[in-house]
């Protein structure tokens, strides 16, 4: 791994992920940018953080893609979620003794560690940007919800489509997608776990979602050709993203 030094130019994903939540003032940006000041590279594969581990920091994602995950005693994995640019990894572990589950790095990544006393005294000093990351938080809450929900009650079908259209409106958000498409670096071992389905069942659900016209993934890159009848299909309603305008400050 290796030092990353944080670029002024624009502003980082966390910052315009926070500003869905309310309008940040200039000062507000500069404290989120120096909190991610500290930054590193890691290769795809690494282990940011593993179960039952103490005394850790978080970290910011500002590149490419994490997943967090439980490994079971047989050996089988379950994906929590997904971690794209703007994402906290270990935010809640912070809080926990130990950490509850693992993180890994799916492409190479740059994160930026915030050590727990920076944080501590961000909350405290900053009650605005607090609340933002209580947001975020509850959000990435919600979409956890809307996982166990899909794996235990949707049908592949569905909760594949589910699951492709929430990443796009993630990505969307933070400038990582256009109208119809978005790069996704998840090969189908990976997705599959995510869904609980295996991965010749995955192979199977996209090839029905493409020949119904709904959408392809093919070569590392998600096309939605038609969103209304895929959103239909899922039934999927995007109020619990909670991103479509920022409150009154």
């Amino acid at each position: 791994m290796s030092p990353t030094p944080a670029s002024s130019a624009a502003p980082s994903a966390l910052t315009r992920k926070l500003a869905v939540f309310t309008t940040l003032t200039r000062a507000e940006e500069a404290r989120l940018e120096r909190l991610q000041a500290q930054r590193r590279r890691h290769p795809a594969r690494t282990e940011l953080l593993h179960e039952a581990q103490g005394d850790h920091a978080a970290f910011v994602l500002q590149d490419g893609w994490a997943m967090s995950y439980k490994l079971l005693a047989d050996g089988g994995r379950q994906v929590v979620d997904f971690q794209v640019p703007g994402d906290f990894l270990g935010l809640r572990s912070l809080l926990l003794r130990t950490s509850d589950h693992n993180v890994a790095a799916v492409t190479d990544i740059v994160v930026a560690e915030v050590p727990p006393r920076e944080l501590r005294e961000l909350v405290e000093t900053e009650p605005r940007l607090a609340m933002a990351l209580l947001w975020a938080a509850s959000r990435d809450e919600a979409m956890v919800v809307e996982h166990l929900v899909g794996i235990g009650r949707r049908s592949p079908m569905v909760r594949t489509a589910h699951q492709v259209l929430e990443l796009h409106q993630r990505l969307r958000l933070v400038g990582l997608a256009d109208d119809g498409s978005f790069a996704c670096p998840l090969n189908q071992y990976v997705l599959a776990d995510a869904l609980g389905l295996t991965a010749i069942h995955l192979n199977r659900t996209l090839r029905q979602l493409r020949e119904r016209g709904l959408m392809t993934f093919r070569k590392g890159r998600v096309e939605i050709h038609d969103a209304p009848a895929m959103m239909a299909l899922a039934g999927f309603e995007d109020a619990y993203l909670d991103q479509r305008a920022p409150r009154p400050s």
